[in-house]
């Protein structure tokens, strides 16, 4: 009854803006990782169905969800892109706005991945490599300190002798969350960092992993805000440099860049899907469900985005570098029973 009742507040909304229909087109934001995906599903969509093309904006993942979560109406967007998953504090922020229900929905798996020059030199790294690399702290003769690491060789001395410089997503991306957890939070543990946080902060678990975080101001780490054709262009005008990216990007630039181990095994669709590389990650959309019934064609575009064509191992999408879902019926079914999310696990 809540679900009827809050469509019909959508549209008494839109009669009230003085129009006789809500607006015709998807609108879609957030992640720059799930972008190339939903640009290819938006234009085949709109190419193949009798609706407008969805316009789908970047962002970032945080940024998308808290458009998300602004309100019910044809003013708020329909469908927020996300490379990590919805935290509590943004379905509480839905809610807070009248944002009841919402549906996730998972479209495949994605790697993160560090890529260099391909002229440069190779490089095989574990997270504590990376931790030890970008942390403002280490543990240096028992005793945390500042970090004073110079070149990856300081870091390891199989390492090559280059400058550490790394360009790392900004904390506005959901690929930073997943970097800051399976990266540099693995790493902190790995190399015993950690620990040492922890007795500096009387035990306190989320205190220690706070100090894990935090990076180097000192222009060893750089932020990029941007998407990945902006870490691509530092990486071209700074030879030394390492980027982060998603494997669909780094697969369509190996003319440009070649790709580290981590943890001894090389990213590729196959590590991925078998759960054998450590730094892979779900990648997912979330929709306003109120919305469904009102803005025309969305039930659809969010059908075919998971459909067996699309987000297939033999779809577009996989072409590109997604990683498909093995449990993709499933997702299937939950999309066309319109079932919202649960509680957080």
């Amino acid at each position: 009854m809540l679900f009827k009742s809050t469509v019909s507040a959508l549209a008494l909304t839109a009669l009230a803006a003085g129009t006789a229909a809500a607006r015709d087109n998807i609108q879609i934001a957030g992640s720059s990782t799930v972008l190339p995906y939903a640009a290819i599903v938006a234009e085949a969509f709109g190419e193949n169905f009798e609706f407008p093309t969805p316009v789908v904006e970047s962002g970032g993942s945080g940024a998308g969800r808290k458009k998300l979560c602004e309100g019910v109406g044809e003013n708020t967007i329909d469908i927020a892109n996300s490379s990590s998953r919805i935290k509590q504090s943004d379905i509480d922020l839905c809610a807070s706005n009248g944002v009841t229900e919402i549906m996730e929905v998972r479209i495949g798996y994605d790697g993160i991945v560090f890529a260099s020059d391909i002229n440069g030199p190779s490089y095989a790294f574990t997270p504590a490599d990376w931790h030890a690399a970008l942390a403002a702290q280490v543990v240096k003769d028992g005793a945390l300190a500042d970090n004073t690491n110079k070149v990856w060789s300081d870091v390891r001395a199989d390492l090559p002798g280059d400058e550490i410089l790394a360009f790392v997503p900004g904390t506005k991306h959901g690929t930073r969350e997943v970097f800051d957890e399976k990266v540099i939070i693995a790493g902190c543990e790995e190399n015993g960092t950690y620990d040492a946080h922890l007795a500096a902060n009387g035990g306190d678990e989320k205190a220690a992993e706070k100090a894990c975080m935090a990076l180097r101001t000192d222009g060893a780490s750089i932020d990029i805000d941007g998407d990945y054709t902006e870490t691509l262009a530092r990486v071209d005008a700074n030879k030394n440099g390492i980027g982060v990216f998603g494997l669909s990007f780094y697969q369509n630039n190996t003319d440009k860049l070649q790709v580290a181990t981590m943890g001894g095994i090389e990213p590729s669709v196959e590590t991925i899907a078998s759960g054998e590389y450590p730094v892979s990650r779900p990648l997912f959309f979330y929709v306003k469900n109120a919305h469904l019934d009102v803005i025309p064609g969305m039930q659809e575009y969010i059908e075919f985005f998971v459909s067996d064509e699309i987000a297939g191992p033999d779809g577009p999408l996989a072409a590109y570098g997604l990683v498909s879902d093995p449990e993709l019926a499933k997702t299937q079914e939950m999309v066309a029973n319109r079932v919202p999310m649960g509680v957080l696990n």
